[in-house]
């Protein structure tokens, strides 16, 4: 799925003067340039994007900085971030760190978790604890008793034949050696992979392919799937394609939770975006918790 374009195209147009020469190995095909330049290759050569194509870079650029941020990259341009990108990504990082911290490694920062985390992971770690005792037959094993994590059943893989890897797109197949009603199957499946494709924003989609109808059906989809990756705070959410309505919503929704971590001192809590009326009743649940 797209990101936000949270900055000028015309300023990326200034800055293509400042790459260097094009190799000699680049492709001279267009459409693997774009790519290309799309994945940030050093065989992308700027100079033959279309205006267009230039700002489907720069949103992938960007997409592509709101990825290396949410995977601690020195890459990170945190400056680029708009201001529901910025709370987003904190609130990834700190729910990544809790999580760190709960699978007891090394890398977790227990400074950073709020009161009620920190008391979670801890109990988690004395029950860690107890339970490598039980399996030593030492320590104060008791009657405690936890229980073990369920294995999650491996799949069978199945036995395709050609024709089906050739409907879900994969393997290689001589078409010629369809019937006619065969074609037909292959071509209907191949329809609706790309309605699939384009509906979830994966590569591959080809939305010249869409009729109206589709179209229109993908755009809600696609509308759908973004809010809910921005209510979940997914890295793929794309806040240019929220409507006003679902932009209020979705910061109602992050104040009501940011407001709710600070008072139970669980999970991100930025005292800043407090009301005073909000500030007030943190500190007074503070007070009384230390009490």
């Amino acid at each position: 799925m797209k990101k936000p374009q949270s900055f000028s195209v015309w300023a990326y147009l200034a800055c293509l003067t400042l790459f260097p020469a094009v190799s000699l190995a680049e492709t001279s095909d267009p459409a693997a340039n774009l790519w290309a330049c799309k994945k940030g290759w050093s065989s992308c050569d700027h100079r033959r994007l279309t205006l267009s194509e230039i700002t489907e870079v720069a949103v992938a650029d960007h997409a592509r900085n709101i990825a290396g941020c949410r995977n601690g990259l020195s890459s990170c341009d945190r400056s680029s971030l708009t201001g529901p990108e910025a709370i987003a990504l904190a609130v990834a990082l700190y729910d990544r760190n809790l999580s760190k911290c709960r699978q007891g490694l090394s890398s977790c920062d227990l400074a950073r978790l709020a009161d009620t985390d920190g008391r979670e992971v801890a109990q988690i770690h004395r029950e860690r604890g107890v339970f490598s005792d039980c399996k030593d037959g030492v320590g104060p094993c008791g009657a405690f008793a936890l229980a073990n994590p369920l294995l999650a059943k491996i799949p069978v893989a199945q036995d395709w034949t050609l024709l089906s890897d050739r409907k879900v797109g994969v393997g290689r197949f001589d078409d010629s050696r369809l019937t006619q009603p065969e074609a037909g199957d292959v071509a209907l499946a191949e329809r609706q992979r790309n309605i699939s494709l384009c509906s979830q924003g994966w590569d591959g989609c080809d939305r010249s392919k869409l009729n109206e109808t589709e179209a229109a059906a993908v755009n809600v989809a696609v509308r759908r799937q973004n809010m809910s990756d921005c209510e979940a705070g997914g890295d793929s959410c794309d806040y240019s394609l929220l409507s006003r309505a679902e932009a209020v919503s979705l910061a109602a929704a992050e104040r009501a939770r940011n407001y709710q971590a600070c008072l139970s001192r669980q999970g991100y809590c930025d005292r800043s975006r407090l009301t005073p009326a909000e500030a007030t009743a943190v500190s007074r649940a503070s007070e009384s918790a230390r009490r």
